[in-house]
């Protein structure tokens, strides 16, 4: 079975079922239909669907569509690989299948197969496992990591990197997707427009704001626009926001620049700048670049920002649970029912 697109098994084209009555799905369609997923979302679809194309070609099972029996067993054959598998990313594989058979208008029941993941994570408790989650980054630990740039270009795009992220609340492929005409300065600070992202799915976009810091050193706003200036001066005022920049110090589009491409920065190149800061800054905890999103929420929950405002800065849909897991910490002490039964 191949895919209707040359970059990965999204959307086949020969299913078994049209989703019309009118014959298969046109190769534009299905190519439409596959882009209506981010990008990183399409590359863990790619690999969850070929996973489980392979597992059901040894077992001898139809992938699409796939029966309830198929895929409740394809789950508790996965719980079993070594190291097992963190119950979230059975969740994201089950949400993989479930989508190529949505787009196809294929039915599937998946309620065996969720109480199969039930059970799974009712073991790992029992069993004293937690969940991964990136350690939220503190404004200390911003401010350490932000004086171990180096005080170069580079050094510059790094602290743009880290205090744009930090004050956005944005997710590591929403800064690498940022061109420099989506920062506009503004007598309050900054009003960055993020076009896409992940919970858009409409890509309808949204403007942040960012306001100007109290230290000149760890402001966003200053930061950024010192950014945008120094490429400015090398002849750079359109394209990506963040880019790579060469040994010599010239930030790729620029003359003579040893870069190939726009030199946009990616997502994975995002969280390797914010790994190698925090080692430098001697942070002893494994920081990402999702960190610098989960602190900002976290920092704002401890402030008694209301849930409200923290969930729209980072474009967190009003009734998610996400948002909740930054602001319980701070919860649990400033609302902590024990402070008030006199112990």
């Amino acid at each position: 079975m191949t895919a209707s697109r040359a970059d990965g098994p999204l959307i086949p084209a020969h299913a078994p079922a049209p989703i019309t009555s009118s014959g298969e799905l046109s190769a534009t369609a299905a190519a439409r239909i596959a882009e209506s997923w981010t990008p990183n979302t399409r590359a863990a679809y790619r690999r969850d669907w070929a996973a489980f194309q392979e597992w059901c070609a040894r077992e001898n099972r139809s992938p699409l569509p796939a029966s309830a029996a198929t895929l409740a067993t394809y789950l508790d054959a996965l719980t079993h690989a070594v190291p097992p598998p963190a119950p979230a990313t059975l969740d994201r594989m089950l949400g993989t299948i479930q989508s190529h058979h949505t787009a196809l208008g294929l039915p599937l029941d998946t309620k065996p197969a969720r109480m199969v993941l039930r059970a799974y994570r009712r073991e790992r408790a029992q069993a004293g496992y937690e969940p991964r989650r990136a350690p939220a980054l503190t404004v200390e630990q911003l401010r350490a990591m932000v004086e171990a740039t180096s005080d170069d270009l580079a050094g510059l795009r790094d602290r743009t990197l880290c205090l744009l992220g930090f004050a956005m609340m944005a997710r590591r492929s929403e800064l690498a997707g940022l061109d420099i005409a989506d920062v506009r300065a503004v007598s309050e600070g900054l009003q960055v427009r993020v076009r896409t992202s992940k919970t858009d799915r409409e890509s309808a976009g949204a403007i942040v704001a960012v306001p100007y810091g109290s230290l000149a050193r760890t402001c966003p706003v200053r930061t950024t626009l010192a950014w945008i200036d120094a490429l400015r001066e090398r002849g750079i005022t359109d394209g990506p926001l963040l880019r790579a920049v060469d040994r010599y110090g010239r930030p790729a589009g620029s003359p003579g620049a040893a870069l190939r491409g726009s030199g946009r920065m990616s997502g994975a190149g995002i969280n390797h700048i914010i790994k190698t800061l925090a080692r430098r800054a001697g942070i002893d905890a494994p920081i990402t670049a999702h960190s610098l999103r989960a602190g900002a929420a976290t920092a704002a929950a401890e402030a008694r920002v209301p849930r409200a405002y923290i969930a729209r800065q980072g474009r967190w849909s009003p009734n998610s649970s996400v948002v909740d897991t930054y602001i319980r910490p701070a919860d649990a002490w400033h609302d902590n029912p024990m402070r008030h039964v006199g112990l």
